[in-house]
């Protein structure tokens, strides 16, 4: 015979709230205390104890009302804070307890003085909580509790469940021993280890199911919930020692996310990439079109650096993946090391620390200069060049730019409308180009002898933008007097022996490749890509996207979102405003965006939808991805 009707079965400390209310009691009761660390230190190894079934459940709350020595005056404080302190995934999914509230219970072996006033708010009545209760002396002090209750004895919840005798499925939803002896027992039909607030290895372990959040419960069992995916489904792939302030951002919004040391070849990643959501890299890993084409469930790619030369753009919106970047995190930091070395060059610091490594004393003003009222040329004034300029201003210096692109100057910058008139006046010459394949050898064996005489090349943008050749030949010549590089045209995955034409040439500074490379600019980027993942995913947000159309729309509290995907040809939005319309469903907000290639619509809904409409959906033809937010 099947089973028709379900009962859920909620467990309350640590489950319905994030904490275990006697410890929160303990807080309040020995504020002045001065012992009050290391009794409720003691409360709460207790607590576990009984929780893990090491010690009766009897004698655990024996020992800790003794420590408590709470008043029913209290109990009002307590009741605020748990308040406070319902846990996250339960209190976005509060529908759920207000639309199934006749299959709802909640058996603890907590009190009903706290637990009765927190689960009203949910729908829940006295009636359907099974908890014991406090006793109180005349003066309210807590001196006990109800020891004929069942829920005060070891095995209690099962016993309770066994007089309770509910009808059809019974699903047991908790964190401990007591509610997964219950599926043991075989009074209940399955027991979902909830471990959003803590996970204990033996109720893991007992469990039918883990539950880190309410959102995989309902998601199971099919049935109404906030989102429309559980975060905890989503996987996050982070490569190559991104910051481990992304993993913990990541993580604590609920994604699953796995970090790997280094960056991984093509067919390495393919074979990773199978089951991921969303991939993070830097610069060493290479997201190419045969990579895009295996990751099946892929959505993002995100690029934990300024480039995405490394990443396949249009193969990634071809399969509507959204690529971001961190375009702005790291901008300080390459343009202090560029006037580091502006600074260094110019007062040949290089040669003369080498020479003294070496053992040579050559104290010497010549080929040292001050940097004040010397020309800078920056060459792309963009989020670094704008910067360095407004620095090498203070510093004194006279600067001046180049852009292919209309930029206004900041300070007293001087526009150049020719790359080789910057190039004939610069004592400095910066370069700060993006990784557009146009600039192959932008500086080459002409431009360089365009330059002035004794002039010095900086360069912490491309490595292929320099001709290496040219720069080598010059710098022997003495054309020019020093250069400073950081990037170069072939540079290997990991690190190692590396080499390059420039290896031993005096006054050259070689750096690899850790313009950005600062403790600052690793945990700013860690902060800002992640945020633009969880704004993707959690909201269908692109803004800053670099291969995307880009839209933003506030999340809506009661409304339904879809993200549509699709080729950018004509008549697609009034197939689904159609499809929307035969199934009576009343837009409330729709953004469309698109570019030559594709669209995005963002489309909120008012009211609940059926399966069939998601079907039509992803059946409209040119579609490429098809998503169901909340």
């Amino acid at each position: 015979m099947s089973i028709t009707k379900r009962s859920y079965v909620f467990d309350f400390d640590s489950t319905l709230t994030k904490v275990e209310a006697l410890d929160v009691l303990a807080e309040i009761t020995l504020e002045n205390n001065p012992n009050k660390e290391a009794i409720i230190q003691q409360i709460i190894d207790i607590t576990n104890l009984g929780i893990d079934g090491e010690i009766s459940f009897t004698e655990s709350l024996e020992k800790r009302i003794q420590l408590l020595k709470a008043n029913k005056a209290d109990l009002s404080g307590l009741i605020v804070a748990l308040k406070k302190q319902v846990s996250k995934s339960i209190e976005s999914n509060k529908a759920f307890f207000e639309n199934y509230a006749d299959d709802i219970y909640v058996i603890s072996c907590g009190f009903k003085e706290f637990i009765d006033p927190i689960v009203k708010e949910y729908n829940i009545p006295s009636e359907r909580v099974y908890a014991n209760t406090f006793k109180f002396a005349k003066d309210g002090e807590i001196i006990g509790f109800d020891a004929h209750n069942p829920l005060s004895q070891h095995n209690g919840k099962i016993k309770c469940l066994k007089d309770m005798n509910l009808e059809g499925e019974i699903q047991v939803i908790g964190d401990g021993y007591s509610d997964y002896v219950t599926r043991e027992a075989g009074v209940a039909h399955k027991f979902f280890a909830y471990t959003e607030n803590v996970s204990r290895v033996k109720t893991t372990e007992n469990a039918d199911h883990i539950a880190p959040n309410l959102d995989e419960f309902l998601y199971i069992n099919d049935l109404p919930r906030n989102i429309s995916y559980p975060k905890n489904r989503i996987k996050i792939l982070l490569l190559e020692n991104v910051h481990e302030d992304a993993f913990k951002k990541l993580s604590e919004d609920g994604f699953s996310v796995e970090t790997v040391s280094k960056s991984l070849s093509e067919d390495e990643l393919i074979e990773k990439i199978k089951d991921v959501h969303v991939l993070g890299i830097r610069s060493k890993t290479n997201v190419t079109k045969k990579v895009v084409e295996a990751a099946e469930k892929l959505m993002v790619v995100s690029a934990f650096c300024i480039g995405t030369k490394q990443i396949d753009l249009e193969a990634c919106k071809e399969n509507g993946i959204v690529v971001f970047n961190a375009p702005y995190s790291n901008t300080r930091s390459v343009v202090e090391l560029a006037i580091g070395e502006i600074i260094m060059l110019m007062r040949s610091v290089f040669q003369r620390s080498t020479e003294i490594h070496n053992g040579q004393w050559n104290k010497t003003a010549q080929g040292s200069r001050e940097v004040r009222g010397k020309k800078l040329g920056i060459v792309g004034y963009g989020n670094i060049g704008k910067q360095l300029s407004i620095l090498a201003e203070a510093l004194g210096m006279d600067v001046y730019y180049y852009d292919v692109e209309d930029k206004l100057a900041l300070g007293n910058a001087t526009k150049v409308s020719k790359l080789e008139d910057l190039l004939t006046i610069s004592d400095v010459v910066t370069l700060h180009v993006d990784d557009n394949a146009a600039n192959k050898n932008f500086l080459g064996e002409k431009e360089i002898s365009q330059m002035k005489d004794g002039a010095h090349l900086v360069n912490l943008s491309r490595g292929f933008v320099v001709d290496i050749e040219a720069l080598v030949a010059a710098l022997k010549s003495g054309k020019l007097a020093g250069a400073a590089i950081d990037v170069y045209p072939s540079e290997p995955r990991k690190n190692g022996e590396f080499y390059t034409e420039l290896k031993g040439l005096p006054n050259v500074i070689l750096t690899p490749h850790v313009g950005g490379s600062t403790e600052e600019a690793q945990r700013d980027i860690a902060d800002f890509v992640p945020n633009k993942i969880m704004a993707y995913i959690n909201s269908g947000n692109t803004v800053d996207a670099v291969n995307f159309p880009n839209i933003r729309l506030p999340r809506q509290t009661n409304a339904h979102r879809f993200l549509h995907i699709h080729k950018n040809v004509p008549g697609i939005l009034a197939k689904i405003n159609e499809i929307l319309a035969t199934y009576d469903l009343n837009i409330t907000g729709q953004y469309l965006s698109t570019d030559p290639k594709v669209g995005y619509v963002i489309i909120d809904l008012d009211k609940d939808y059926n399966k069939e409409v998601k079907k039509k959906l992803k059946s409209i033809e040119g579609t490429i991805k098809f998503r169901v937010l909340y």
